[in-house]
């Protein structure tokens, strides 16, 4: 049940303004002074704040002034009550933040709608402010901060619950890790490795792609998601590009031993798209035959190929040349897949 504040030095209209709470299904919470209600406020945060501006002491301008300047009381609507009916006076009070002001004496029913339109409005904003935290939770460590800023401004764009979408995966696995792993020191091998997963994560994101998740020494990148992107193939195929076009300059780092070949796999197609997991636990990822398709293909590259489907050679529209390699049996699928390989 939402909490309304009620601050007044006079015990009477507190009262009858805790009646008109109770009667509206509210939780009422009172003040008789200025401080007191800051103290309330911070600790209780309420859902609204009736505040009456002549109080000794502390006046209620000087309340919602404070209210407003406090991140944590901030976003708190203030309806104040004042027996001041000059504009000058109400005009001080909306510019120190006050949401509405109501004059004494007012229409009960008056009052309990301006209540109930700051209420639906807080309503809104909490909702807001829930999804722009759930947007960060489940983006900010997968897509590039642009991404992340554009999600928030557009938070109709992202649909967190399972959804059928139209995708493009991409695969990319370090050719060989397995056997050197059994050569090097543990501590230089995960250097190494992280080296490689970092430059492979910034061109991903670079290309506008969601990385859904490592799996060893592979990672799993996703396109067309959570934002709409009408080359979404394009992008997934740039991005392995360029990532085989910087492969020799960022491994002049390191030992010849860990100069390794990265192979993809790459499959457009629809997919379920949403969060998967434990309540306690979850991802966002997609799931179904596209993605299957794809790491198949990754599956069956080597030495630093890409191989795209034909499905995603088509949906290139000629921006790419690619040579077809023809059809492949893929593991756990009855129909083959038309795959090219995508030149350099």
């Amino acid at each position: 049940m939402p909490n309304v504040l009620i601050v007044d030095d006079n015990a009477d209209n507190r009262q009858l303004l805790s009646d008109i709470a109770e009667s509206m299904q509210l939780t009422p919470i009172e003040a008789s002074a200025g401080g007191e209600a800051l103290s309330i406020a911070q600790e209780k945060l309420p859902d609204l704040i009736i505040l009456d501006v002549n109080m000794p002491g502390m006046s209620g301008f000087e309340v919602v002034a404070l209210l407003k300047s406090n991140d944590r009381t901030a976003k708190i609507p203030v309806i104040m009550l004042t027996a001041m009916t000059d504009v000058e006076h109400r005009v001080q009070g909306l510019q120190l933040g006050a949401d509405d002001y109501v004059a004494k004496p007012f229409n009960p029913r008056e009052l309990m709608e301006r209540m109930r339109t700051r209420l639906r409005s807080k309503s809104a904003t909490d909702e807001l402010i829930l999804t722009q935290q759930m947007i960060r939770d489940t983006f900010e460590r997968y897509v590039s901060p642009a991404v992340v800023e554009q999600l928030l401004r557009e938070p109709g764009e992202v649909k967190l619950g399972g959804t059928m979408r139209e995708i493009t995966v991409l695969f990319a696995d370090l050719e060989n890790f397995t056997s050197i792993s059994e050569l090097s020191e543990p501590n230089r091998l995960l250097m190494v490795l992280n080296a490689y997963h970092t430059m492979i994560v910034q061109t991903i994101q670079e290309y506008g792609g969601t990385v859904d998740k490592f799996i060893g020494d592979g990672v799993m990148a996703l396109y067309n998601v959570p934002l709409t992107q009408s080359d979404h193939a394009l992008r997934a195929v740039n991005t392995a590009l360029v990532i085989q076009s910087r492969l020799a300059s960022f491994q002049t780092q390191f030992e010849p031993m860990y100069h390794l070949k990265i192979n993809f796999g790459i499959h457009s197609g629809t997919a379920v798209v949403g969060n998967v997991g434990a309540p306690s636990m979850m991802n966002f990822t997609a799931v179904g035959d596209t993605v299957n398709v794809a790491a198949r293909l990754q599956g069956m590259s080597s030495g630093g190929q890409i191989l795209i489907s034909e499905v995603t050679q088509q949906a290139l529209r000629g921006g790419i040349r690619a040579t077809l390699i023809g059809s492949m049996k893929v593991k756990g699928r009855r129909e083959e897949v038309v795959t090219y390989e995508v030149e350099a």
